[in-house]
């Protein structure tokens, strides 16, 4: 974030709840006002070039921040792209825009220049915005402002209700975005979401404010951009459901096998892997560890007329699994995976075990004391890491060191440090 105002909250409309009166009037609050349709009618889904140019132009010549939204096909498709994007900026007016056909919006980027995004869970749009050529200068995330000014609630719905006293139709969020084409219902719902973001986003400015919390969020939002695409996932295949169940390296191997199969397929046909095998069926599959074709067709999933037709695809994977040399095994652990599972840490290193008590339990007084999240607080992961092998010499300055390379806030770190020094000379 950037300028001293940065942060500071604009005039909420009058016809707005205040912020905190719907949680703090309990049963007496006046019921949430339902919107149904955006305040302007439905604009057509931009679609064509020309459409484009023309409502970046609408965008270049609005004012303040600009609400920003993205729909997926998580479940459906293969990957996270985005299906369409939601844009509103006062003056601007709402755009709706179809990426399939227009994967370049770099002329809406120029469009909104350094002006501050408003997103509500940033992390989850932000990547697949970026595929299409949209990328923040600012942002605030509403999500991540609710959290921190300590809303029992932090989904969109809940949080516009709370502090805006409106109530948005639900029932789209996990549709299939990349149906075409899309129907008006859903179109309805998506132009809602941005309708309400920019007013959300001076409520929560004013309540951070009134908490002291403004150059937290400030630091929060600067992360966001700061952070970069997320890192490729080492061992994606160890995600699977239910694989706690295989014991041996050797079913392992045969996991590995049948879910790189299974992604390649997936990727192919860009269908979400879980609809071409679900994991449970790839877990069945390895446990049952069939001799033959025939044996595989005979557990529930495979019996279907899509992977009957696939059978061989399955059962080769199986058996190149089965056929690995013991060196090519994969471990039972992802090596360098950082400390062992808490519940182990009692029996490995019962001193550890202590300071991660001791450094939890303070770290929730803390967090009490300030109303947010403990997990806002300071990343669960760094705390075990610290915890699990603290820094030598185990003094404020060391502690401090690992918390900011381990990526933790300066106001994270101005209220964790001493406690955390005190708790890694627990033992």
């Amino acid at each position: 974030m950037t300028g001293p105002d940065a942060l500071q909250p604009d005039a909420v409309p009058v016809d707005a709840v205040q912020p905190g009166a719907a949680t703090d009037a309990g049963d007496d609050a006046p019921p949430a006002v339902p919107l149904l349709a955006p305040r302007d009618g439905l604009p057509p889904v931009i679609e064509t070039s020309t459409a484009l140019v023309e409502y970046a132009q609408a965008l270049a010549a609005g004012t303040g921040p600009v609400a920003v939204d993205a729909e997926r096909a998580s479940g459906y498709r293969y990957g996270q792209r985005a299906y369409l994007v939601q844009l509103r900026r006062n003056g601007s007016g709402t755009g709706l825009v179809d990426p399939v056909p227009l994967p370049d919006l770099s002329v809406v980027q120029q469009a909104i220049g350094d002006a501050e995004w408003v997103l509500h869970a940033a992390n989850q749009d932000l990547p697949c915005l970026a595929e299409i050529g949209l990328v923040p200068a600012r942002v605030f995330d509403t999500e991540l402002a609710a959290r921190l000014a300590g809303l029992p609630r932090v989904g969109l719905g809940a949080v516009v209700e709370s502090l805006l006293g409106f109530s948005l139709q639900k029932g789209h969020s996990a549709a299939d975005w990349s149906t075409r084409p899309l129907p008006e219902e859903w179109l309805v719902y998506a132009a809602l979401d941005v309708e309400v973001l920019v007013d959300l986003r001076d409520a929560l400015a004013q309540v951070l404010d009134e908490q002291g919390k403004t150059e937290w969020a400030r630091q929060e939002f600067a992360a966001i951009l700061t952070a970069g695409p997320p890192a490729p996932r080492v061992d994606p295949w160890r995600r699977t459901s239910g694989m706690h169940g295989l014991r041996s390296r050797r079913q392992l191997g045969m996991l590995r096998s049948l879910w790189q199969t299974r992604d390649e397929l997936a990727r192919r046909r860009d269908i979400a892997p879980g609809r071409v095998l679900p994991d449970a069926a790839m877990v069945s599959a390895v446990q049952a560890d069939p001799a033959t074709e025939g044996s595989l067709l005979e557990l529930p999933v495979f019996r279907g007329r899509a992977n009957r037709k696939l059978v061989g695809t399955w059962f080769g994977a199986l058996a190149r699994g089965r056929a690995l040399p013991d060196a090519e095994l994969p471990p039972h652990s992802k090596p360098g995976e950082g400390p062992p599972p808490v519940n182990r840490w009692a029996d490995r290193d019962p001193a550890a075990a202590t300071r991660l008590q001791a450094a939890r339990a303070a770290l929730a007084g803390v967090a009490a004391e300030h109303d947010v999240p403990v997990e806002n607080l300071l990343s669960p992961d760094l705390v075990r890491r610290l915890m699990w092998a603290p820094p030598v010499p185990r003094d404020a300055s060391a502690v401090e060191s690992v918390l900011r390379a381990g990526g933790a806030r300066e106001w994270q770190i101005g209220l964790t440090r001493d406690l955390l020094t005190a708790a890694v000379a627990a033992a």
